[in-house]
């Protein structure tokens, strides 16, 4: 029984960390939230879908043409959207929340409002004792942790890194160091699209592709900010893998109808009993 419930939650939870880590990056440094966060993960998923299934092009080039289009969107979020909404929070809510509405709509019009099937990026399973997981699980578990790791040694290492620790900590100390918060924020909404696209090719081919497949990641991304600490990276990671264990534990041991219910109820107890989060200093 538990190694039933750690290796599927190990698992859940590198793609969870994967999910919500674009999301944690830009309120850490542009203290924003972006709701709109989803819409990069279900643009990844179907331009994915239409490079891989449609055109036929490989699953590993189109893997790379739906993490750089992520990375594209971003940016142009951020420079039509976000720059001109600098300074007023509520604005830039509201308005990342009605572009992932608008996207979901250019989705439905172009792609059709039925759920489409992914292929999983490896075929397979595997067993461990009487454990099934999927290879594609697997993959994306793993590959969410090696991406993470590059995160954090790019921002630990480079100079490009140690300007958006800076930013995140004192934005009027980063500017008066000759850094400029504007490119920072620009490189990180990059970021933070081709991250969230990344997830949105493993969600869609663990669940399936549909146009309102953005809600989900995007409660995800909001749970894992307050149970890990706004602001902090790193209790991101933490609470990720926090809620990806306890909804394998609800799933396995209760019923899989009250996956979601549990994960409310652990933001509930958290804001109740520490609500600055596990880590509630903001930090990368």
């Amino acid at each position: 029984m538990l190694i039933q419930i750690l290796l599927p939650g190990l698992l859940l939870s590198g793609l969870y960390a994967l999910i919500a880590i674009g999301f944690t990056m830009i309120f850490s440094v542009g203290r924003v939230l972006n709701l709109g966060y989803g819409a990069f993960i279900m643009f990844g998923g179907y331009i994915y879908y239409q490079s891989a299934q449609i055109l036929g092009l490989g699953k590993v080039p189109s893997f790379v043409i739906a993490t750089a289009a992520g990375v594209l969107l971003g940016l142009i979020v951020y420079v039509i959207l976000i720059r001109k909404l600098k300074g007023d929070a509520i604005a830039i809510e509201i308005s990342t929340l009605i572009f992932a509405i608008v996207t979901q709509a250019a989705i439905i019009v172009v792609f059709s409002p039925s759920p489409k099937s992914m292929w999983p990026l490896i075929p397979g399973v595997l067993r461990v004792g009487d454990v099934i997981v999927t290879y594609n699980l697997v993959v994306a578990a793993v590959t969410s942790w090696v991406v993470l790791a590059a995160l954090f040694l790019f921002i630990g290492k480079t100079h490009i890194g140690r300007a958006i620790r800076a930013v995140s900590m004192d934005p009027k100390g980063a500017v008066i160091s000759g850094i400029d918060p504007d490119r920072i924020n620009l490189i990180i909404w990059g970021l933070s699209g081709g991250l969230g696209a990344m997830a949105g090719i493993f969600l869609a081919t663990y669940t399936q592709l549909a146009p309102a497949m953005w809600v989900a990641p995007l409660i995800i991304a909001v749970a894992v900010v307050i149970v890990g600490g706004i602001g902090s990276i790193l209790g991101g990671l933490v609470a990720a893998h926090v809620i990806g264990m306890l909804e394998t534990i609800t799933t396995t041991l209760i019923a899989a109808e009250l996956r979601g219910v549990a994960t409310m109820l652990l933001i509930i107890l958290v804001l109740i009993i520490a609500p600055k989060g596990l880590f509630g200093k903001a930090e990368l």
